[in-house]
């Protein structure tokens, strides 16, 4: 049997109301909407891109409208996601004011990160590889 080929993944977050991570994405990360489906008078869904990267959010009432057998899993979250960047630091500063829920830390596989919640309460861990040799 020949496997999947799998040509992308993209995670899909969920929460109430997606607005502020839409904010959150395009002010303080750079990440552009190629894709906006409005529910109601709230976004229902987007899609987020930067540099081949895609990231989407999606609220629960459009999940309930789109797929109502899958709205309590999606309502128990939070997600976490492990994010690489090139500069640390960049980061550090492109995400102040958001809540910091873990420091900055050294690995021992030589990784510097820093974790923070999104305005969704979902977790994001940014790492930079090989940060904690460069010093």
């Amino acid at each position: 049997m020949k496997a999947a080929e799998v040509k992308k993944i993209t995670p899909i977050l969920f929460a109430e109301e997606i607005e502020s991570c839409i904010q959150f994405w395009t002010e303080k990360l750079g990440f552009q909407k190629t894709i906006e489906v409005p529910e109601g008078d709230k976004t229902g869904f987007v899609l987020l891109e930067k540099d081949g990267l895609e990231l989407m959010y999606q609220n629960f009432a459009s999940v309930d409208k789109d797929n109502a057998a899958i709205g309590a899993a999606v309502r128990k979250g939070p997600t976490f996601l492990y994010i690489e960047v090139a500069d640390l630091d960049a980061a550090l500063a492109a995400t102040k004011g958001a809540e910091l829920v873990m420091p900055v830390r050294t690995t021992f596989y030589q990784s510097k990160e820093f974790g923070i919640q999104d305005p969704a309460g979902h977790y994001l861990i940014f790492a930079q590889q090989g940060a904690a040799t460069q010093n």
